[in-house]
């Protein structure tokens, strides 16, 4: 915990501060650090094994992504909620069944961002809900083939990435 906290930004999604701390070894430290919310991502898996992939426009990764369906979570909603409410309006889609599959911290250095991973399946299609601000193409990848763009360095986002090595031993796909 932070002996001493110095607001520098708040922003829509994330707030950064200054926090001068205590390590475990009796140092003092003065860190920067990014608050954020935290996400859900969802690996949704249809009956002929493929995986939604999202085609995204990430400018501040310099251009097109392949991710998962994947949001922040809004004050007080639950993780499972976000995945559910994610991939309705990101690939127009309904899940049956859903099941958790862990998480994970982007860059525990700097932020304290966990996305909350789900597999989802039983998949019903619905009118997708996309926000303007969001480019985004949805693709049907058969789910080795995922694993192989992930292998060749094709898929680079970390909750994809771990998302579906996890989803692979759940299912036994992998």
């Amino acid at each position: 915990m932070a002996d001493d906290k110095t607001t520098v930004y708040r922003g829509k999604i994330i707030d950064l501060y200054l926090e001068r701390v205590t390590l475990p070894n009796g140092e003092v430290a003065e860190l920067e650090v990014v608050r954020h919310p935290g996400g859900a991502a969802v690996v949704a898996i249809d009956n002929q094994n493929r995986v939604c992939l999202l085609r995204q426009y990430r400018h501040v990764a310099g251009g097109w992504l392949w991710e998962l369906p994947a949001g922040k979570l809004d004050t007080g909603e639950p993780p499972l909620a976000t995945a559910q409410r994610e991939l309705e309006e990101e690939a127009g889609l309904r899940a049956g069944q859903w099941e958790p599959m862990g998480k994970i911290i982007s860059s525990p250095g700097i932020f304290t961002e966990i996305v909350h991973l789900f597999l989802a399946r039983n998949l019903t299609h619905v009118p997708d809900n996309m926000e303007t601000h969001e480019i985004i193409e949805v693709h049907w990848v058969p789910f080795l083939q995922a694993l192989a763009r992930v292998q060749a360095n094709e898929i680079i986002d970390a909750k994809t990435v771990v998302g579906l090595f996890r989803a692979g031993q759940i299912t036994g796909l992998s």
